[in-house]
């Protein structure tokens, strides 16, 4: 697995990786962190994957699923 590129933002840290055929996105925010596989094939290459890591409507939904990530394990610890 090799490093294609890292994206640091205010919101999170966004780390590119290219693994066995496929780019892996890696998204850090805190103790959370989502992870999106993309085939090479799907994509003519690295400009493409940004073009995705800077679309306003994905960075968007990657806010809000980490908003309801954390929502769901505080519930949980709230449970116990």
């Amino acid at each position: 697995m090799r490093i294609v590129a890292e994206y640091p933002s205010v919101d999170f840290k966004i780390t590119v990786f290219s693994w066995n055929g496929k780019y892996l996105l890696k998204i850090e925010k805190g103790m959370f962190e989502q992870t999106y596989k993309i085939s090479e094939m799907d994509i003519t290459g690295d400009e493409e994957v940004k073009k995705i890591i800077e679309d306003p409507v994905f960075v968007e939904e990657i806010k809000t699923r980490f908003k309801n990530m954390n929502q769901s394990l505080n519930d949980a610890l709230n449970r116990i």
